[in-house]
């Protein structure tokens, strides 16, 4: 096993307390790796070592600001760099933990510390003294011979300052403060409130009749949960908020009642009433939100976000979106009416309803291809799909996973992999959490516990994590998952890509630390391989015989790749232009959330049998990073479209000559040049939106197929 330094070492002794020489969040680690010695940190650890930290990042940063000596890019921006990470490596392993390993404790210390950080971050970005450094450098950035990487990390530096809010005036700056303080609050009990109404709701499925409909598989995870539940009885089964839970459930069951309770559960986080309804914390958060947009000097808190982006502002945005809503939308009525038709054909009269459309699409999908998801399942276990998402890293980019079954970790689920290259090198920990359970907060997600950089000249390499939701399967059977599961695992994967294969100096533009509607492009392209014959007929593998998936079942798929995606598209792109609304309202006026979102989706001509994917009470995105931004997936998706016919084009899917551009223009580069450049290095022109509208089958709309 190689070694590695954990890149931050720990605090200054001097400015560790005495009582605090216990807390293994201070101190230098020695694990293997510098992994982040779990086993031994406890939730009392963290709030001694936040305010350590932050006292550290303080004096540090006081010290940038007032040395008496001519700014320079190594005494002002290189060691701007270097401050943040003592603090970074506390926040990142207590952040990870409270999301996938939520206790009361860990969530009171995180309602104290969100403010804290915000009120330490405004101090730091608001301090003049600090800008005028920082100015002083970007003014002169001609004559200062920086290297093409330390213009980046000057220009984000000089952008980050002015977005902040570091040469408004004081009372200005004092009003930021605040606000960013309360809007740190906001969030975290938006989230917190969301998580409460998952963990508090399940569905028990307790007789043949509840169990109606669900394939095996289905069953098994039902039964597991029940189990994890602590429910009595032979035939306990159960049903969670969890994405794989729920949305399985709502393909498969017969139960039309028991859908629909399920789907109300499932729509409804958020805004059930009382002490975990979300409507006047997102009401609050929209106020405030516009007010530091206009005390920055933008109309909205859209123009603000998007300014800063490859959009660049709203009206680029609804571009795109009303380019691909009508064409959506005019799908989905189509596939609408095949599915009234479908449960009519089956004696069901009724109008389709939100909890109808899988479930008749489902059938439908069957009938029409001859394809169904159990079918489907029998060929995607988990193991499996885990080994082709390693496997085309290895093709591509010459990686190697090898797995670490000793090392720490933050939960027994976690897998921990060594990532080496084709030389034996290290390059990366790779740590994947798989499993929904108590206390993880839904949906799937990439971070690190350490980020790639150079400071001082010796490489330190990134810890990744990839963080995801799925049903486990029963104690005597596999883990088997949907092919939309196995879309997000080599989705997270691309993520992680992006971290591990991070090869740049300076630790604030490397890896994911993007553009918003950039960051999506390693992440949706990656997704790309998996859906590949060549990649299905090595790793999709009967779960029972180990026969490879047929070409048969592999053809279907492919005709049926289109298939549904006019709900899908509706779905997501409601959420899209809302948040965008949302975000680009210009008065400070009484905002009503439930009110808005009627409005809103009533304008739009939202079809009545869909629901948008993430309705405005439980929609995380737009607090953990999307505000104005999650438009962002559909923006990288056309450029994923675009980036994979660049494979496509030249005959071989792992084609190495535009693999190596890949790496070094995309995975490697992190924020090192603007995103505009990096993909035009990589693919010798700007993105085509043609090859979005292809891929969802939106050109044609003559045909529902």
């Amino acid at each position: 096993m190689s070694s590695a330094t954990n890149g931050t070492g720990s605090l200054a002794a001097s400015t560790i307390n005495r009582d605090q020489n216990d807390n293994p969040l201070l101190k230098t680690w020695t694990t293997p790796f510098g992994l982040p010695p779990f086993s031994e940190i406890e939730p009392r650890h963290f709030a001694p070592a936040f305010e350590a930290a932050m006292h550290a990042h303080a004096e540090d940063v006081r010290t940038i600001a007032e040395n008496p000596e001519a700014p320079t890019f190594a005494n002002t921006i290189a060691a701007m760099d270097r401050s943040f990470l003592p603090l970074e490596r506390v926040a990142d392993v207590f952040f990870n933990q409270v999301s996938t390993c939520a206790t009361p404790d860990l969530q009171a210390i995180e309602r104290d510390i969100a403010p804290a950080l915000a009120a330490h971050s405004s101090t730091i970005f608001l301090n003049s003294k600090l800008y005028e450094r920082i100015k002083a450098l970007y003014d002169a950035r001609a004559e200062l011979d920086l290297t093409p990487e330390e213009a980046r990390v000057l220009d984000r530096y000089n952008t980050w300052f002015i977005r902040a809010g570091a040469a408004l005036g004081s009372k200005e700056r004092e009003r930021v403060a605040q606000i960013d303080r309360r809007l740190a609050e906001l969030a975290t009990q938006f989230n917190q409130n969301v998580l409460a109404d998952e963990q508090s709701w399940h569905l028990p499925l307790m007789s043949d009749e509840d169990l109606a409909g669900l394939p095996p598989m289905a069953r098994a995870n039902a039964r597991r949960a029940a189990k994890d539940l602590g429910l009595a009885g032979d035939n306990a089964h159960a049903i969670t908020l969890g994405r794989s839970s729920v949305e399985g459930f709502l393909t498969f069951s017969d139960r039309r009642d028991l859908r629909e309770a399920a789907f109300r559960a499932w729509i409804d986080r958020g805004a059930g009433g009382g002490a975990t309804d979300n409507s006047e914390t997102l009401a609050e958060i929209v106020r405030l939100r516009t007010e530091i947009a206009r005390l920055k000097g933008y109309p909205s808190f859209a123009d603000y976000v998007l300014a800063d982006t490859m959009a660049k502002s709203p009206e680029a945005v609804r571009g795109l979106l009303d380019r691909v809503w009508p064409a959506a939308k005019k799908r989905a009525m189509e596939e609408r009416d095949a599915l009234a038709e479908r449960a009519r054909s089956e004696g069901g009269n009724f109008a389709i309803q939100p909890w109808d459309w899988r479930y008749y699409a489902e059938r439908e999908r069957k009938v029409r291809y001859d394809l169904d998801e159990g079918e489907l399942r029998a060929y995607l276990k988990l193991d499996n799909v885990i080994a082709a998402a390693f496997d085309t890293a290895g093709r591509l980019f010459g990686l190697k996973f090898t797995e670490l079954p000793d090392a720490p970790r933050f939960h027994p689920d976690v897998r921990v992999f060594e990532v080496t290259d084709k030389d034996g090198l290290h390059v990366a920990i790779f740590m994947a959490d798989y499993f929904a359970r108590s206390g993880k907060r839904s949906g799937a997600w990439m971070t690190d516990l350490r980020a790639s950089h150079k400071l001082d000249g010796e490489p330190v390499r990134p810890i990744i994590v990839n963080v995801m939701n799925f049903s486990r399967g029963s104690d005597d059977e596999p883990t088997l998952i949907s092919m939309d599961d196995a879309r997000t695992l080599f989705h997270e994967f691309g993520h992680g890509l992006h971290g591990m294969l991070s090869d740049v100096t300076y630790p604030s533009v490397a890896g994911t630390k993007v553009a918003r509607d950039f960051v999506e492009l390693p992440s949706q392209l990656y997704e790309h391989w998996f859906g590949e014959p060549e990649v299905l007929g090595r790793f999709a593998l009967h779960y029972q015989t180990g026969e490879p998936m047929p070409q048969s079942l592999i053809d279907k798929l492919k005709a049926a790749q289109q298939f549904n995606q006019g709900f899908a598209t509706v779905e997501y792109t409601a959420c899209a232009l809302l948040d965008l609304e949302m975000h680009a309202l210009e008065e400070q006026g009484l905002f009503q959330p439930a009110e808005f979102e009627r409005d809103a989706l009533d304008r739009i001509g939202m079809p009545g049998e869909i629901v948008m994917r993430h309705r405005l009470p439980h929609f995380t995105h737009i607090t953990g990073g999307y505000a104005a931004g999650y438009y962002s997936y559909l923006w990288s998706e056309v450029m994923d479209a675009d980036a994979f016919a660049a494979f496509k084009e030249t005959g071989d899917i792992y084609n190495p000559d535009v693999a190596a551009r890949l790496k070094s223009a995309i995975y490697a580069a992190g924020n090192s040049q603007d995103p505009h450049q990096a993909y035009i290095d990589f693919r010798g022109r700007p993105p085509e939106i043609d090859g979005l509208l292809e891929k969802r089958g939106l050109v044609n709309t003559e045909s529902v197929g």
